[in-house]
């Protein structure tokens, strides 16, 4: 196994992989137009075992107190696996398998398999946090930095959440549910029959993100790209809404970009 660069292809659709850069979709080209922002943080990153902000890099299991190195003072963000190296456990020409394995800081053994895979009009990626030892609070979600335009007018944003987590000042949920507020963003709203979110560049793409989970980040407070965040749980989700990884039982998602040409 090793974690040399992946190029994935589907009629005139091509993905580029880095497992040794944090496992994250480099690149994703259709007919030569790269919808990812370019550059060795972005593209779109996996985000585990955890989502967004932890508060003061703090969180519980059960009676146990852990820290996480506060990379965003003064929170830790997005978990430790986009900083690592994956390795390649299987390729075809249009899907790859990869795996990470968990290591210090996160205090918990575990894997994390992420599957790629592309088709001529989507990119479906799956991702599941396995352990065989201890029992552990995790979140999965993806973090994609899509260009805010392709050339033309910049892109726009169609959803229609059921609520938006009221942000405080320290950019964590409060734990009251609002009315969705117009942007900017960098908010996490609730999508209870799943993520639906619609980013079109008029007159060139529309490109629509769907997943089984209820939450979904948006930001779009910076002027080079727009992020759509499907995850497991909203940001603090360690500390407030827990979903245990357990030998029986992983955690498992999935998300799927599907576009057309307009």
């Amino acid at each position: 196994m090793s974690n040399e660069p992946i190029t994935l292809t589907a009629g005139d659709a091509e993905v580029s992989l880095q497992p040794g850069n944090g496992g994250r979709v480099a690149g994703l080209r259709i007919a030569g137009t790269e919808l990812l922002r370019q550059g060795d943080r972005f593209g779109c990153f996996p985000m585990v075992p955890w989502c967004g902000r932890i508060r003061d890099g703090r969180f519980l299991n059960g009676a146990i107190a852990h820290r996480m190195p506060l990379n965003s003072p003064p929170h830790a963000i997005h978990g430790t696996a986009r900083d690592g190296a994956w390795r390649t456990a299987r390729v075809a020409a249009d899907e790859a398998v990869i795996t990470y394995d968990l290591v210090e800081p996160w205090p918990y053994p575990g894997r994390v398999t992420q599957i790629v895979a592309l088709a001529e009009d989507a990119l479906t990626l799956t991702m599941a946090v396995e352990t065989y030892d201890s029992s552990f609070p995790a979140q999965i979600g993806w973090h994609p930095w899509f260009n805010r335009t392709l050339g033309g007018e910049d892109a726009r944003l169609d959803f229609s959440p059921a609520w938006q987590e009221e942000r405080g000042a320290d950019h964590l949920p409060t734990g009251r549910r609002v009315e969705p507020r117009p942007g900017p963003w960098d908010d996490c709203f609730g999508m209870p029959d799943g993520v639906d979110v619609t980013v079109t560049w008029p007159g060139q793409l529309e490109l629509t993100v769907t997943s089984p989970e209820q939450w979904v980040v948006v930001y779009d407070e910076q002027e080079a790209a727009v992020c759509v965040e499907p995850q497991t749980g909203p940001p603090n989700g360690l500390n407030t809404l827990p979903r245990l990884v357990t030998p029986l039982e992983p955690l498992e998602a999935t998300t799927t970009w599907r576009w057309r040409r307009l």
